[in-house]
């Protein structure tokens, strides 16, 4: 390959710039031979203009451009295929730094650059008329920040779709629904601070379009992993108009939310672009420079993919990596925005040759980049490609999807896993995060998420049933790891209904009880069904869309997310960022207290030992978390029949009472509960006491043995003191001082 030609120039010569006087246009296109600006009028005539080129950048002064002027490129150069090159003039392109795009794509029209006959022959027809355009927008102030941008164990994720959300809210005006207006509404946020949401993670909102083959079967991209402009918010979540009023109202819902104490988090699509690969549309990159933008095969003439989605962005070029950045600096600095999910990261650390590079230069740049340094950075840390599974490799500075929490929480309440591994899950996964000096914070706990079953169909389905899609059942996981507890799919059985809507509360009660960032897909805790559909990214329709109907019936299921996450607040016990294993509790003086900051209780005689954790059969596991002032007993029960349960010896704590759980009202004891007293634990169940502790030292209890710890929590004996103590509390000698 040739080498490439770095771009010296400031990002800002780049996309359209209003003047007073008129507008800069400037392009990166280092292989083009010319470049044209066609301006188009409201009613369709085109005005072409010749750029200059200078060191890969071609740019034009336009005077008397005004905001909302319509534009795009066409590119003069080689048509080469068989060295990367597609220069095809007859194709109108959008300007990858464009801040809005308006129209769409008209898919039986010309938008590809190749014939119906050949993928390497040129076809000549011109695409105007058939593909978007680029449009000019005027400078507006940013957003209203949020007040304080909580650090992420402090934090309750919601991921939601922006027009699926508001679809059929009955509070929500008709004309706003869909929109980011809607979203921004009042009855939407309080809906969210009720629940304790402190950000909500968007869905795609750069502006996307559809994939033909999606089109042929009469449905549309819906999810939004098919980004045409990494800068532009999509045109059609605007309730007012699409020649850059999607911008103000994205700013406008952004201020609403932060003005509530939300923080905006957006999952971006920088691994592929909705181009697909070389047999798809050209509607803007390929067209420009299809060898500079994507990933090749080594003979230059395919795609070299590792997304699924037919092309991979190609982040070993330099001006790639600027794309992104500069896409990334924009939506922080002009949109307000307080973090990144990135979608099938691992493709965007793949060097020259493909391969992965936790040391890419487009990470080094990010956690250099001060723009970007208090900027909540997620990773989905995968692609399809070789070694694309990447969890725990990320490293300090990044929090990742935790698929191996997803899966074995899903494992343990349909009774097909231990207690070993669920407690490494609940206390943050330090297998895979502990490394690198990375806190529990670094684990983005979920157990469902857009992709896949809802919480509901998760109890109600065994397998996918996504024949809507038109795949005949094809696409989508198998790898479900769900329970219909006896019926596949929705039924009238008043038991099996009460047994579904408990392992809904447990598995919500979980997350949010478990260290690490807490999740939750948006309509969980409303028992949102999507009908078993487990790759619903096609429909936009009511089966893809938040029913709001279903709100009064699942409100137990709310109101016991509402109550965890204010207890998550509250209990620094349940979000401490710091692994706990198993330290002594001090005085302020430094004596021991005889209890533990981190304990696993076996309900019948106190701590677990070595028979308890190797019993395969156990579905109870108590979780014990205390610090000088505070303590909270757990118990994690996923079997079917209830079973008696004793409360620890004294040291542990002088009175224990319920302060949430997933019971049936009346199913657990109100009153207070002292060491050694007995409660019925009903079969799948969680229940969360509240233990009364002493914050002076007794006499000392002898040291649980290590046998008694799980494995991957058992401590070496060296294990540092966590980073912080709370504020009313002073460090012992040579001793973990834990959260208050």
């Amino acid at each position: 390959m040739e080498p490439e030609a770095p771009r010296d120039q400031a990002s800002d010569l780049l996309g359209a710039r209003l003047t007073p006087d008129g507008c800069d246009f400037g392009l990166w296109a280092p292989r083009a031979a010319r470049v044209e600006l066609a301006l188009v009028s409201p009613t369709g005539e085109q005005r072409n203009i010749d750029m200059q080129m200078i060191d890969g950048v071609w740019r034009t002064f336009v005077p008397g451009v005004a905001a909302e002027q319509l534009y795009g490129y066409r590119i003069h150069g080689d048509w080469a295929p068989d060295k990367g090159l597609r220069a095809n003039p007859a194709k109108l392109l959008v300007d990858p730094y464009a801040r809005a795009i308006t129209a769409g794509v008209d898919y039986s029209g010309p938008i590809f650059d190749h014939t119906e006959h050949s993928d390497y022959e040129p076809d000549t027809r011109d695409s105007f008329g058939a593909v978007p355009l680029s449009v000019v927008v005027a400078p507006t102030p940013p957003p209203v920040p949020v007040a304080r941008r909580r650090p992420l164990d402090e934090s309750v994720i919601y991921e939601t779709h922006v027009a699926g959300y508001t679809r059929l809210h009955p509070d929500v005006p008709e004309h706003l629904r869909g929109t980011f207006a809607g979203l921004a509404y009042p009855a939407v946020i309080e809906h969210l601070t009720s629940l304790g949401v402190t950000a909500v993670e968007l869905l795609p909102v750069q502006h996307f379009v559809s994939e033909p083959f999606i089109v042929r079967r009469g449905l549309s991209n819906y999810w939004g992993y098919n980004t045409l402009g990494f800068f532009a918010p999509h045109a059609a979540y605007c309730s007012v108009g699409t020649l850059g009023q999607q911008v103000q109202e994205f700013k406008a819902m952004v201020s609403a939310l932060h003005q509530a104490g939300i923080e905006v988090i957006l999952d971006v699509v920088y691994n592929h672009t909705c181009e697909g690969g070389h047999e798809g549309p050209t509607l803007s990159f390929r067209g420009i420079d299809h060898r500079g933008y994507y990933r090749l095969t080594h003979d230059l003439r395919n795609d070299y993919d590792v997304t699924g989605c037919g092309n991979s962005l190609d982040t070993s070029h330099i001006d790639v990596r600027h794309l992104v950045l500069d896409s990334l600096r924009y939506w922080v600095t002009e949109m307000g925005v307080d973090g990144f999910r990135f979608d099938l990261a691992t493709e965007l650390i793949r060097d020259v040759h493909h391969h992965v590079d936790q040391e890419h230069p487009l990470k080094q740049a990010i956690a250099s980049d001060p723009v970007l340094r208090d900027i909540k950075l997620i990773a989905e840390p995968w692609d399809v490609g070789p070694f694309g599974h990447q969890v725990g490799r990320w490293g300090p500075g990044w929090s990742e999807w935790n698929d191996q929490y997803r899966n074995f929480v899903r494992d343990y309440w349909r009774g097909a896993g231990g207690v070993q591994e669920f407690a490494t899950r609940l206390t943050g996964s330090a297998d895979l995060f502990g490394g690198d000096d990375r806190p529990p914070s670094a684990s983005i706990n979920f157990i469902t998420a857009h992709d896949g079953f809802t919480l509901r169909d998760l109890v109600t389905y065994n397998t996918k049933h996504n024949e809507a899609n038109g795949e005949s059942n094809r696409d989508g996981s198998d790898d479900n790891r769900s329970w219909n507890c006896g019926i596949e799919g929705e039924t009238d059985d008043p038991h099996v209904n009460a047994l579904r809507r408990r392992q809904v509360r447990n598995m919500l009660a979980t997350l949010l009880l478990s260290r690490g960032v807490p999740m939750i897909t948006a309509g969980d805790e409303i028992g949102r069904t999507q009908g078993g559909n487990n790759n619903a990214y096609c429909q936009d329709n009511p089966l893809g869309w938040i029913n709001w109907d279903t709100a009064d019936q699942w409100h137990d299921v709310h109101d016991l997310a509402s109550d965890l996450t204010r207890l998550r607040q509250e209990h620094r016990l349940l979000h401490y960022d710091d692994y706990l294993y198993h330290n002594e509790v001090l005085d302020s003086s430094g004596n021991p207290l005889g209890r533990y900051n981190l304990a696993w209780m076996n309900g019948y005689s106190g701590e677990m030992g070595d028979q308890d954790w190797q019993d395969p059969g156990r579905r109870l596991l108590g979780m014990y978390l205390s610090s000088r002032t505070d303590a909270l007993l757990i118990w994690f029960h996923s079997g079917a029949d209830a079973i008696p349960v004793t409360m620890p010896p004294v040291n542990w704590g002088t009175e224990y009472e319920v302060v949430a759980s997933t019971a049936e009202p009346g199913e657990l004891p109100a009153d207070v509960l002292r060491p050694g007293d007995a409660m019925q634990l009903p079969g799948r169940t969680v229940a969360v006491m509240r233990a009364q502790v002493s914050s002076v030292a007794a006499r000392p209890v002898a040291e649980a043995p290590d046998s008694e710890q799980p494995p991957e929590d058992r401590p070496t004996g060296d294990e540092p003191a966590p980073d912080e103590s709370p504020e009313d509390e002073q460090p012992g000698a040579e001793q973990t001082v834990e959260p208050a």
